[in-house]
């Protein structure tokens, strides 16, 4: 899969997956033989509330001041290095309740084949009822494989995340509950504008891209402060 310049994609990111169906090189392995990792940070992703609001997921305390919209597919192997890095600063800040993060997860690279991207994002909404988003969606990412997400593999790695495993949330990723609504969270990120993933929007302004600093977790936190997020 290849890697795909800046310019073309993200007004200039250093790297990133584009919406005409390239992404960047995975993590891991194929699917059936993946090593589930989950978050260093586990522990305070657990107790960070999650709300559906349309066609996004909405990390965070209610009262935080500020508000960031992220953008990722999950097949997408620069999103992957981007939540081990900017996004882990990020949810970092949500848990302070500094600032609020609005997902919009993308799957427009199953468009090139099946990458598995709509059955992530399937289960990640399964996750918000289950009251599991945060821990689980950084779990997703540290466990991306080098092939297609499978629902096999998306269990396995539910196993990880204690509490989400049960009849309801087996149940949707079995039938697909959320299929529906992956499309129209695709058709959300579609209405931005942008062409690829990863992207942080502030104010609707990309950051973090054209210097790289998404992909650096001291960098990023230093951007996102000069945004007033943090601090």
């Amino acid at each position: 899969m290849a890697a795909v310049a800046a310019a073309a994609l993200l007004g200039g990111a250093v790297a990133g997956c584009g919406a005409g169906g390239t992404s960047g090189s995975g993590a891991g392995t194929d699917a059936a033989a993946a090593e589930v990792r989950t978050s260093p940070i586990a522990d305070r992703l657990a107790e960070l509330p999650a709300v559906v609001d349309g066609a996004k997921v909405v990390v965070g305390r209610p009262g935080a001041p500020r508000t960031v919209q992220v953008l990722v597919d999950p097949r997408c192997g620069y999103c992957a290095k981007f939540e081990a890095a900017g996004g882990e600063t990020l949810l970092k800040l949500a848990d302070a309740g500094k600032v609020r993060i609005e997902y919009l997860l993308a799957s427009f690279l199953d468009r090139g084949g099946a990458s598995g991207s709509v059955r992530a994002v399937n289960a990640l909404r399964a996750s918000v009822d289950a009251g599991k988003f945060a821990e689980y969606q950084a779990a997703v990412f540290a466990s991306q494989p080098k092939g297609k997400f499978t629902d096999e593999l998306l269990l396995r790695i539910a196993d990880r995340v204690p509490g989400l495993r049960g009849a309801a949330f087996d149940r949707a990723v079995a039938e697909g509950t959320y299929t529906g609504w992956a499309g129209e969270a695709e058709r959300a990120f579609e209405a931005t504008g942008m062409e690829g993933t990863p992207a942080v929007l502030v104010d609707g302004k990309p950051v973090g891209a054209k210097d790289g600093s998404m992909f650096d977790a001291a960098a990023f936190a230093r951007v996102l402060g000069g945004a007033g997020i943090g601090g």
